[in-house]
């Protein structure tokens, strides 16, 4: 892991008008994620772990405060230049997998370069040995209806990567996955974090977060408490065992209207969670 923070937040708040009610979903948060992280957000309903995943994936501004994204602050980027960092420097893993049934897995993870107008011809060789890397060789050619739960996650794996992004957000990548597909998904997680790749994921489950190096706790739209863990005891969680021991300090989903990949309109949740 290296010590340069790619990501940077400062005195973050984000407050949803709602007319005569004002939603205050982020009330001050200051983070740094440092390159090669492997990241943990938990927190209750309406705790602010959303609203800020959605920040961090350039879907959503911050009302007040700063974000900085490899060292370029995205806090005030117009929608063109938000959809643009989105496309190039951040890829994403979704609850539901998201992938588009009339393509096979090879257009499928494809997608991203897409928006950026790179022709799949091109790019075919790039996207197959994705397919390849999160075991799917064989299924190139298939549709998601063809596919079952886990090879779909395998396939947003994969396209989570084809863009070479600076980090990878997750977002309850295993909630609609049995426990022993949700297993395989986390341990190609944890095989992109040993290459160097930064993970945050956002998880209810605490047994997927014990996977992680460090554990964001939101509550009431602020940091409550922050766990990092030890290798072995990492290690451990990687093998299933639980009773794990946290050292513990004290702090100091997608707008539905948005493409990930391509352009589109950022826009404010119409309740912070």
């Amino acid at each position: 892991m290296s010590d340069k923070a790619i990501i940077q937040i400062n005195a973050m708040t984000k407050v949803y008008d709602l007319g005569q009610v004002k939603v205050h979903a982020l009330n001050g948060v200051d983070i740094d994620i440092r390159e090669g992280s492997y990241v943990a957000l938990m927190g209750p309903s309406g705790s602010g772990k959303s609203t800020l995943l959605n920040i961090l994936g350039c879907l959503d501004r911050p009302t007040a405060g700063s974000y900085r994204l490899g060292g370029e602050d995205v806090s005030a980027m117009s929608d063109r230049q938000l959809s643009n960092i989105r496309g190039q420097r951040i890829g994403f893993i979704f609850q539901s997998y998201n992938l588009i049934p009339q393509l096979n897995v090879v257009e499928n993870i494809h997608v991203p370069l897409f928006y950026q107008g790179k022709d799949i011809r091109t790019c075919y060789d790039h996207c197959a040995r994705l397919a390849a890397k999160v075991g799917l060789s064989d299924r190139l050619d298939h549709r998601p209806m063809q596919l079952s739960g886990g090879q779909q996650q395998r396939v947003a794996v994969a396209r989570s990567l084809v863009n070479n992004p600076l980090m990878v957000l997750a977002d309850e990548p295993t909630g609609n996955l049995d426990s022993t597909t949700g297993e395989e998904i986390l341990a190609l997680l944890d095989e992109l974090h040993a290459d160097g790749r930064t993970i945050i994921i956002v998880t209810h489950d605490p047994k997927v977060a014990m996977r992680a190096q460090r554990v964001i706790h939101m509550k009431d739209g602020v940091v409550d408490r922050e766990d990092f863990k030890t290798a072995p005891e990492r290690v451990a969680a990687q093998s299933g065992h639980s009773g794990l021991l946290f050292k513990m300090i004290l702090p100091g989903s997608l707008g539905p209207n948005v493409s990930p990949y391509g352009a589109g309109t950022t826009g404010a949740e119409t309740e912070a969670s």
